[in-house]
């Protein structure tokens, strides 16, 4: 078959591959110059036979030329879904956020405040028995200071309080009596301090939160056959699921320190998650991800000015003040039985010359673990 016309032979090198006086078979270089192998040259047009010469990008000899765009293409794809993914994780769980009224609007006190309250209300199912109604099991205050030690304190539901229109109470009948506001607006009065964020869980909330991160180690040094919130624990630590970490955070007639114990325990359970949810598996695990925050944000009621990114801030400051540099206990206490009268029963009274000084140090990060022991 006859070739083309200009089109390179059989026998024949196209001008710029003649062989060059010296060296066989290489392209000609100028006049007089030594061969460079990185050098751009001219070849002829091979494909179209046009005989029209193109640009050649210069390789090292025997290799190939990259291709780049492809791999590029890959690069920007995964930066947008590393970008997409955080971004729209965040976007649906602000939107899946519960929200209340909640804030009483007090002038604001120094440093970061979170009131942290536990309903009892059985409407989620997570317990089956009669009680109808709703009070708060857990109440703890979380303090941020501009400077000093975070802090995290109990304050025992049956603490003697003087409710805001409701004369002396319990603490809990202030949530029982007004619901979110009038528990802070209650808080508010005994501690001094004003709420900046409100967060409340429900007793099926912490099952669902606990199973979600796969279930927590929790630690009690005593056996325990508790009907009222059917927990049964031998002596020790043990890894607990939902069910279970929800009545070893409810006991309360089997411990021997009352309500004061069953502090200590839902704070323990709370540190445990927020512990598991740190995890590096659960943190770049999306699955997880995204069961985590559906079960939390299913758990959670907040008030209307929190959304993720402070629930998010409340997590990593419940960590310091649960870390070796924080503060947890409970506020100065002059009795575990104090009985006022007025069909009340027996009550938890607050030392009434330490528990303001407690308060006032607490919320200027100056409170340190002697302010935490027993008077």
């Amino acid at each position: 078959m006859r070739q083309p016309a200009g089109a390179p032979g059989e026998g024949t090198l196209p001008p710029s591959y003649a062989p060059a006086a010296g060296g066989r078979g290489r392209p000609a270089g100028p006049r007089g110059a030594a061969y460079d192998p990185t050098a751009t040259r001219v070849a002829p047009d091979w494909d179209g036979y046009s005989g029209t010469p193109r640009t050649v990008a210069p390789t090292a000899p025997g290799q190939r030329p990259r291709r780049r765009r492809p791999l590029v293409r890959i690069l920007v794809v995964l930066l947008v879904l590393l970008i997409a993914w955080p971004v729209g994780l965040l976007a649906w769980a602000n939107g899946k956020i519960q929200h209340t009224e909640a804030l009483s609007g007090a002038p604001n006190t120094s440093g970061t405040t979170y009131l942290l309250a536990g309903s009892d209300s059985r409407a989620d199912g997570a317990v089956a028995d009669p009680t109808e109604g709703q009070r708060s099991d857990t109440i703890m205050v979380m303090h941020v200071p501009d400077s000093g030690p975070a802090s995290l304190i109990s304050l025992p539901r049956d603490t003697l309080v003087e409710i805001p229109g409701g004369g002396l109470n319990k603490l809990n009948a202030a949530y029982s009596l007004g619901g979110a506001p009038l528990l802070v607006e209650t808080v508010e009065g005994l501690t001094g301090l004003t709420m900046d964020h409100y967060v409340e869980i429900g007793m099926g909330g912490v099952r669902d939160v606990v199973d979600a991160v796969g279930g927590v180690n929790l630690c009690l040094d005593y056996d325990v056959q508790d009907q009222l919130s059917g927990l049964e624990w031998t002596a020790g630590c043990r890894e607990a699921d939902g069910t279970t970490a929800l009545a070893f955070a409810r006991m309360r007639y089997s411990d021997p320190k009352g309500d004061i114990g069953r502090g200590e325990r839902q704070r323990q359970v709370v540190s445990a998650v927020v512990k598991e949810v740190a995890t590096p598996g659960n943190l770049v695990n999306p699955a997880t991800q995204v069961r985590l925050i559906d079960a939390g944000t299913n758990a959670l009621v907040v008030d209307t000015d929190t959304g993720i990114i402070d629930l998010g801030r409340m997590a990593l400051a419940f960590r310091r003040a649960t870390g070796p540099d924080g503060l947890i206990g409970t506020p100065p206490i002059a009795s575990l039985d104090y009985r006022p009268g007025g069909g009340l029963g027996s009550t938890v009274l607050l030392d009434q010359e330490k528990a303001p000084v407690f308060f006032e140090r607490m919320r200027d990060g100056e409170l340190t673990a002697a302010d935490l022991e027993a008077p």
